[in-house]
């Protein structure tokens, strides 16, 4: 169990650390010096990602599991669409819409799991949840400009984003795959259909070609960098959705929107308002109230798992009968 619990937080710290990093060096790129072609470069991130967990299976590092080609081949696809149609929502969308978009993962992902799943969340978890995003909501929305395209577009990528989150962990239980295993066999499928439609989409939505761009040893310098982040970034959050659920990793995502407007004050002296303040200090206490109530919950399901352990030994001493009816007691 403590084991469990410190590779937990060792996912967390880790997928926080390399997406705040990996923000502030495309906003860099992107901001600085102008690179502007977003999903193009997400393809790259997955082309490096492969590349370097080939290197460690070839290392053995990890052991290579196959399974279902099928269930690999529409995941990766789906996961490719997700974030295609997320920097649609940006391009279509202000800012403030997009952000909206981002906070109605949540519920959508409780509303799926709960409808699909038969998976219950307390009404504390609840609670904490909207604390969690009604802080959010006060930090980062401004302006809420609508127009059917955007809202289209915003409504598909939700619903490709819960998707593919909840596959991403009801893959890795299903087919008892480690999250290297799966990021391994889906991230080609991920970078080959961003690599066919990013062009396409960032020359959309910026006006440029992305293979007309110019290259200088800086530009080349922040991209290599960039690419050797996104490995970390998508090593992590499969981990932390395959450790965790999908509704958790989303709670970490916000947290990282709030870390990201704290360094973008500090450091690059972005704009910052009593209204971002409040946002964040609302948010934490969300976050709090969440991995707090989170905690309680596992704590019961566990009292509640060795408490029943032991009638199932005594079980196995009697005859069948009595153990079908143990088990119809028991509920397993």
């Amino acid at each position: 169990m403590g084991e469990s619990r410190l590779g937990t937080v060792g996912a967390l710290s880790l997928s926080v650390v390399s997406s705040v990093s990996i923000v502030i060096c495309n906003k860099a790129l992107i901001s600085t010096l102008g690179f502007t072609f977003a999903t193009t470069l997400t393809s790259w991130h997955l082309l490096v990602t492969f590349c370097s967990l080939h290197v460690a299976l070839w290392m053995k590092l990890f052991e290579h599991k196959p399974f279902d080609p099928r269930a690999v081949m529409g995941f990766g696809i789906l996961n490719g669409i997700s974030i295609g149609l997320l920097n649609l929502s940006l391009g279509f969308n202000s800012v403030g819409f997009y952000q909206m978009t981002k906070l109605a993962i949540i519920p959508c992902t409780v509303l799926l799991e709960t409808l699909f799943f038969r998976k219950r969340f307390s009404r504390t978890i609840q609670l904490s949840l909207t604390v969690l995003l009604f802080g959010v909501g006060i930090a980062t929305v401004t302006d809420l400009q609508l127009n059917i395209l955007g809202s289209v577009l915003s409504l598909l990528a939700v619903f490709t984003t819960c998707i593919a989150q909840i596959m991403t962990n009801t893959i890795q239980k299903r087919f008892k795959v480690s999250s290297t295993q799966l990021l391994y066999q889906s991230s080609p499928y991920q970078a080959l259909t961003l690599f066919m439609i990013g062009p396409f989409l960032d020359g959309l939505l910026t006006n440029q070609n992305v293979f007309a761009f110019n290259y200088t040893p800086l530009v080349l310098v922040f991209i290599v960098l960039s690419c050797l982040i996104s490995v970390s970034v998508n090593f992590s959050t499969f981990l932390v959705i395959g450790k965790t659920s999908p509704v958790t990793y989303q709670v970490l995502g916000h947290l990282k929107t709030c870390l990201i407007l704290a360094f973008g004050y500090v450091l690059l002296h972005d704009p910052f308002s009593w209204r971002n303040i409040l946002g964040i200090l609302i948010a934490v206490v969300g976050m709090i109230l969440y991995s707090y109530f989170c905690l309680v919950e596992n704590q019961q399901k566990a009292t509640e798992a060795s408490t029943q352990l032991p009638q199932i030994e005594i079980g196995n001493k009697i005859h069948l009968g009595d153990i079908i009816l143990l088990k119809s007691f028991l509920h397993i």
